[in-house]
């Protein structure tokens, strides 16, 4: 037999859950509440309205959604480009609402990676593909010689199928050829992130599916933490997790696992979207639920034993 509980029991939960660890602590990367508004001629565009987002150390992970959504505004963020307006974001260990002018620039040079869309902007022009990636080792400074470096960009390159261009100048390599450089470039300092704004935007599905291969293996081969955006769904199927964002907050995601048939021994993989719920308790319905549904203004809940339903409006109000 049980009992509801009392005043002080609930008192006592929620003090326990105020004083509990912190959001995300356990997190590599922690977005909690996270606000963006933009003003344009006294007119103001919030590009994330409170967007939660939780990164575990070692995903391979894509962000997904239309353009204007919020998607490349995060990136910027998590990338040290840009600064939040309120809320917290947390990257290994790193505040990105306290950090100073050096900081920043500490930070991207070695706690993240970042690519570019452009590939053409991922790489200097007059520098070979060696040099290009032992570029950043000479930047960050630090004892390792030029021997080191050296050894340290062909080893990235070998890893990523591009050791064979490493005299080459971008000029002289095709666009999937590029943009592997250019992510040997981005883990050159072993970042404990690599970011990547919508890579393969410029390359054909068949290079694109060379250029998700290298973020595998980088990923598996390496540890590397990696976040991609892009707005193809079809390209986001080749990671675990996809995180859509809506309206500058997320909301779906789907998770992909591997399940084997006893039968058969056959490994399938099984996709399943869950819907998003905030900090504050706020869910975003997939569109094309609510349209079927004609859902509009307000929903109608029930509370179950073990699930909430949710209607269409029944009140018969407008």
């Amino acid at each position: 037999m049980t009992t509801d509980p009392t005043l002080a029991e609930l008192v006592d939960k929620a003090t326990a859950t105020r004083t509990g660890p912190a959001y995300g602590h356990d997190a590599l990367i922690t977005c909690d509440r996270l606000v963006r508004v933009f003003s344009t001629d006294g007119v103001e565009v919030q590009a994330l309205q409170g967007l939660d987002l939780l990164v575990r150390k070692g995903e391979l992970m894509a962000l997904v959604g239309a353009s204007g959504s919020g998607k490349s505004t995060l990136m910027n963020i998590l990338a040290g480009l840009d600064t939040p307006t309120a809320g917290a974001a947390r990257v290994a260990d790193h505040d990105l609402m306290a950090m100073t002018a050096r900081d920043r620039l500490h930070y991207r040079r070695k706690v993240v990676g970042f690519i570019w869309q452009q590939t053409s902007r991922n790489l200097l022009p007059y520098l070979t593909a060696a040099q290009n990636v032992a570029l950043p080792l000479q930047l960050a400074g630090g004892r390792r010689r030029s021997r080191a470096r050296a050894e340290r960009a062909l080893e990235l390159m070998e890893l990523l199928q591009v050791a064979d261009c490493r005299d080459r100048r971008p000029h002289e390599m095709s666009g999937g050829q590029q943009q592997r450089v250019a992510i040997a470039v981005a883990l050159a300092c072993d970042p404990a992130v690599l970011l990547a704004d919508e890579p393969t935007g410029e390359l054909d599905s068949h290079t694109a599916q060379q250029i998700f291969a290298a973020f595998r293996t980088a990923n598996e081969e390496l540890g590397t933490t990696i976040v991609i955006v892009t707005h193809d769904r079809a390209v986001a199927t080749e990671v675990r997790r996809t995180v859509a964002i809506r309206d500058g907050r997320t909301s779906t995601e789907v998770l992909r696992r591997s399940e084997v048939d006893e039968t058969t021994g056959h490994e399938t993989l099984v996709a399943r979207e869950y819907a998003m719920l905030d900090r504050a308790g706020r869910l975003q319905l997939p569109a094309e639920y609510t349209r079927a549904l004609a859902m509009r203004d307000r929903v109608a809940l029930d509370l179950e034993d073990d699930h909430i339903t949710v209607w269409p409006d029944d009140s018969g109000h407008s």
